[in-house]
């Protein structure tokens, strides 16, 4: 009888600009492991609050939109899909309105249980699939996944992450473009920190601090530490 690999799990968590997503991106894909966007699922039920019309001052009405959320997201790192009732949400999810209210959404505490269920069970599948994860987001390293074999906390500073997250939304990176820009960072950093930990890493959780690296960089700094655990 031939041993099957055990599943392997990277967990990545950081704040908004930080590069968590494209650097677990590029890891997946260098790996060959599947991928998932935690963050995403938060925004897809977020998109479709709006799109049922549900109060969102009303946190029993968003848990039952929750409870209920009929949600297929991709794990493909090169083209993570995501669908909400058959509809491609894909760009929908990332507009400037829904990054303003995913954090109403995501404070939520009976959601982050339901949300948290179905991360375990879809990380658990997509390791067994394709014999590794990449699940990025921002209680992975803590809450979804805390016995994973490698858990990175991905940082940079507050003016690294506003540069990068005004170049994304706005292909700029002026002064202006940084300020309309600092709400979805910093205030949503600050109201999601009030339910999740990840500004500051866990016992047994990796630093990269991506603040000088480029791109490339970063990646590199992530696959060292996978590299690392792969050997052990």
């Amino acid at each position: 009888m031939t041993s099957q690999p055990t599943p392997f799990v990277i967990g990545i968590d950081g704040p908004s600009g930080s590069g968590k997503s494209s650097v677990s991106r590029a890891v997946a894909t260098r790996l060959g492991a599947g991928y998932l966007d935690t963050g995403a699922m938060y925004r897809a039920l977020t998109w479709w609050c709006r799109h049922t019309e549900v109060d969102l001052g009303d946190a029993a009405a968003i848990t039952r939109a929750a409870l209920g959320l009929p949600l297929t997201i991709g794990d493909d790192p090169a083209a993570p899909t995501v669908l909400v009732d058959g509809t491609d949400v894909a760009e929908a999810i990332r507009t400037s309105e829904i990054s303003s209210l995913v954090s109403t959404i995501a404070t939520v505490p009976e959601v982050r249980v339901e949300m948290q269920r179905r991360q375990r069970e879809l990380i658990e599948d997509i390791a067994e699939r394709h014999g590794a994860c990449v699940a990025e987001g921002r209680d992975v390293t803590t809450v979804i996944a805390p016995d994973a074999p490698v858990r990175i906390l991905l940082t940079a500073s507050e003016e690294a992450r506003l540069r990068r997250r005004s170049l994304e939304v706005h292909g700029a990176s002026d002064r202006a473009a940084i300020e309309a820009t600092r709400d979805q960072v910093v205030r949503r950093d600050r109201d999601d920190s009030t339910v999740s930990q990840f500004t500051e890493a866990a016992e047994g959780v990796r630093v990269v601090d991506t603040s000088d690296l480029d791109f490339e960089g970063s990646v590199a700094a992530v696959m060292a530490l996978v590299d690392a655990a792969r050997t052990r």
